[in-house]
């Protein structure tokens, strides 16, 4: 992780904290920045082994590379989807209920596609 630091910059990083702090007390904070350091480390170290732990052997075997979200270009990912030969999904199927023409007797269904639109009776509306 660089985050567009150059070596000189961090070296003129240090030489104003150790003069910000001073020569009596820059001991105690490289002490302080080691163990926390340290303690980081340790922490990370611990956070891979639960988790190595708590997946067991399937851990293994995935393939981090592959989930990389950096490996993902959107551009390639649409244009893929937009020439992605799928076969056209079937026309939806709507129902019509006719009504009998004696008032006990059964309900007529008459099915048709989008494609076939319903009959319309223009008297009727």
């Amino acid at each position: 992780m660089n985050l567009g630091i150059s070596f000189d910059k961090i070296v003129l990083i240090l030489v104003i904290a150790g003069l910000l702090i001073g020569p009596e007390k820059l001991p105690q904070y490289a002490e302080a920045l080691g163990r926390m350091v340290k303690r980081a480390r340790e922490f990370a170290q611990g956070a891979q082994t639960r988790v190595r732990e708590e997946m067991g052997p399937e851990f293994d075997d995935v393939d981090w590379r592959k989930l990389d979200p950096r490996q993902y270009d959107p551009r390639r990912i649409i244009r893929e989807a937009l020439l992605d030969d799928e076969a056209p999904a079937p026309a939806p199927v709507a129902e019509r209920i006719i009504q009998p023409p004696r008032p006990n007797g059964p309900l007529v269904r008459e099915h048709f596609t989008v494609a076939d639109p319903p009959p319309f009776d223009l008297e009727a509306t």
